[in-house]
């Protein structure tokens, strides 16, 4: 059976200690560099000019932050002085910032590798301590007004710009903009008052969600009830990290809660866990955890934020970044989406209870029934089991076939450089040859570290993996493209290779299809190079369009092969996979399109946040609200992450990927697939953020993107998506 835990003494012992502040708005203590004769020499790095990680301490980090920050600030000011006779801002002042830009970007990206790579070395408050020092000194360009003007400046003169030189002059004009370097007098003084405030406020709503999510304990003593638990689920739930022996606990992290509601037979357990992660930080649980009063005090200073800019509200403000360009064009594309997926929802929900009906569940499905359900006809439709299917793609052989598929499509190679210092003994690294350029020198270079480590890794929403960007591309500093790519995948055992399930999979070609966009841009300015300058509903697409290989039978052929027999993925299977894709689309469609409106209404209007996902409920789902559930207020991609007004974002990188990859199937039917990836490289991987994602998609297709490749890969009714 499972007990409940919350205990008030907890709740106490936590709130002895104040919620975490962001110091940034709030005065500074400078970190004082201890660098001693190495002070000319960056000392993280080796003499190859690649980060030392095996030599790499704190104590350096810390150092070598603050030493370059100084600099760099100092820099700044040192090139606002020069703007007044400016002649051509592009030499005298944006390539003098992108040599500045060098180091710090280099050490910044460093630790936060060190901080997702092994964390024992790189503790949280530590990382953070470094973070708030780089983001203090790098925004130090974007806050001139000085360089704000020469950049007006240049962009007023009318002569010839290249498209790069374009985004570039636009991006430190915009941000400019959103920094309020045009608001004048108290304004200002406002604004700057109105963002130290906000900034407060999204730390404690983050602290008071990471305090509610750690207090909740569920404990199961039934071996019966993990039976048919994953092995890997079993073990990590184990408080003797021991699958096969108990107490089992559940939590509300992701990686835990989310696989626990799809393998709980216990529809009490599932319950319990369902409420305690939707009323974490509500009053129906501890006052002390309450968010409500933070996230509308959030909504009305993003309000008050986007008004002194010259904005109706904070929705528009947020689509000066994004490749949308207005709200309006969000929301009927949303809508249009909508009209296919509700419709499907409805017959889905009904299908998926007459399944549980047949196998003895009598109770009318609620939210904590359908992930147990939905998994349960998954397997029985197409005998979908994640953990006999990751017998067939064992990771080298997943790895070898990826990074060959991108040499056929893109013309590159990817080869592995021994005897480079790494973070962990796991961790390889490789290098990029880019075939179409020529040189004998590697195009890129990344770390790959793809095994679990407990206590050393921080886990995340679905064990998504990370990818880092450590050094952009950039002609000033003659500096190539160096990333890594972090994951949690199932580490080697008992002589056994590692095995990824089919998502592992399809985490691993998303993350790498994202990454490419940095390894393989051509731009000059690393201010516009690669991920850099993408808008934020587009910065995601790459990624997607790789999964959808995953989908192409030779593809999937290529990859996959039993660990043991090396026998290929039986045909029956394969050809599921597709449907396991497409199986209760309609529903889960319909929850992202509810979360991205709930957004867009929540920072475009005044109604309390109940009230609002009251109206928006019933449009976006068949199961009716439970008046208990506070789900808004432990969302913190929108109020403490940068999400605010752009969670719709995913699902536009995901209709534009889906769009993009229609390209690559209308040439496998009857055209030169090498000539639709040469064109893909040449505009989506080449440029990133140096030409805006709308040119770019009209360069590539012909025309804007439409929604109906979306619906038509999620099997959604042909008919609706046609009208």
């Amino acid at each position: 059976m499972a007990s409940f835990i919350l205990r008030r003494n907890i709740v106490s012992r936590h709130l002895k200690r104040p919620f975490y502040h962001n110091k940034r708005n709030a005065g500074y203590v400078v970190l004082i560099p201890e660098i001693g004769e190495d002070a000319d020499k960056n000392i993280l790095l080796s003499d190859n000019g690649l980060p030392e990680f095996n030599d790499i301490s704190i104590e350096k980090c810390i150092a070598a932050i603050s030493k370059q920050s100084m600099e760099y600030e100092s820099g700044v000011k040192q090139i606002e002085q020069s703007t007044a006779d400016c002649r051509n801002a592009f030499v005298e002042i944006f390539q003098p910032l992108e040599k500045l830009d060098s180091q710090l970007e280099l050490t910044w990206g460093m630790a936060k590798t060190l901080y997702l790579g092994n964390s024992s070395l790189m503790p949280t408050k530590s990382y953070i301590q470094i973070h708030e020092r780089a983001h203090k000194a790098r925004s130090a360009k974007f806050n001139s007004v000085p360089i704000y003007h020469a950049a007006v400046n240049e962009k007023n003169r009318l002569k010839n710009l290249t498209d790069e030189e374009q985004r570039l002059l636009d991006k430190y004009i915009l941000e400019g903009r959103l920094n309020g370097l045009d608001v004048k007098g108290t304004k200002r003084d406002r604004l700057h008052s109105v963002l130290s405030e906000l900034q407060k406020e999204r730390q404690l709503f983050r602290d008071k969600v990471n305090v509610a999510t750690k207090v909740f304990k569920s404990t199961i003593n039934d071996e019966q009830i993990i039976k048919e638990f994953p092995e890997s689920l079993a073990k990590i739930m184990s408080v003797n990290n021991d699958a096969s022996k108990g107490p089992w606990r559940v939590t509300l992290q992701p990686y835990i809660y989310e696989p626990f509601m799809q393998y709980c037979p216990d529809r009490t357990l599932r319950w319990n866990a369902w409420q305690g992660y939707n009323q974490r930080c509500s009053t129906y649980v501890n006052k002390d955890f309450e968010t409500s009063t933070v996230v509308e005090k959030i909504r009305s200073l993003r309000q008050e934020q986007a008004a002194i800019l010259g904005f109706d509200t904070f929705v528009d403000m947020s689509m000066e970044t994004k490749m949308a360009g207005s709200a309006e064009n969000v929301t009927n594309t949303l809508d249009s989406l909508l009209e296919s997926a509700r419709p499907m929802q409805d017959t889905e929900l009904e299908q998926l209870q007459s399944f549980a009906n047949e196998r003895g569940f009598n109770k009318k499905l609620e939210h904590w029934d359908v992930p147990y359900w939905q998994r349960k006809q998954k397997f029985t439709l197409y005998e979908f089991d994640e953990d006999r299917i990751r017998e067939y793609f064992p990771l080298p052989k997943v790895v070898n076939s990826l990074f060959n598929l991108c040499g056929t499509l893109f013309n590159v190679e990817i080869v592995e450089r021994p005897n480079v210092h790494t973070w962990h003994r796991d961790v390889k690294f490789y290098d990029v040859f880019d075939g179409s350029r020529g040189g004998n020198g590697p195009a890129a270079s990344f770390y790959f570290d793809p095994y679990a480590r407990q206590d050393e890794k921080i886990r995340v929403h679905d064990d998504a993996g990370w990818h880092i960007s450590i050094r952009n591309k950039c002609t000033a500093t003659a500096s190539t493209p160096l990333s890594a790519l972090i994951f949690n995948f199932q580490a080697p055992a008992e002589g056994r290779q590692s095995l990824l399930t089919f998502n592992e999979v399809g985490v691993l070609f998303q993350r790498f299809g994202h990454s490419l966009r940095h390894l393989l841009t051509r731009a000059n300015y690393s201010e516009v190079a690669g991920l850099s300058n993408v808008e934020w509903d587009a910065a995601e697409v790459c990624g997607h369009v790789m999964t959808h290989w995953l989908h192409d039978p030779h593809t999937l052929s290529a990859l996959s092969g039993h660990h043991a027999t090396g026998e290929p993925l039986p045909d029956s299977v394969a050809q599921n996979l597709g449907k396991v894709r497409r199986h209760m689309s309609g529903y889960n469609l319909c929850r992202e399109l509810y979360l991205s409106r709930l957004d867009l209404e929540l920072h475009s209007t005044k109604a309390f946040w109940r009230d609002v996902v009251r109206e928006l409920w019933p449009k976006y789902h068949a199961i009716p609200y439970d008046k208990h559930d506070a789900h808004p207020l432990s969302f913190v991609y929108i109020f403490s992450g940068e999400w605010g007004a752009a969670y719709y974002c995913h699902l536009w990188s995901r209709m534009v990927a889906a769009d993009i990859y229609g390209a690559f199937d209308e040439a496998r039917a009857g055209g030169d697939l090498l000539a639709v990836g040469r064109r893909y490289r040449e505009t989506f991987l080449a440029e990133g953020g140096a030409c805006h994602p709308g040119e770019l998609f009209r360069r590539f297709r012909g025309r804007d993107p439409s929604p109906h490749a979306l619906l038509n890969s999620l099997g959604l009714p042909r008919k609706l998506a046609e009208d």
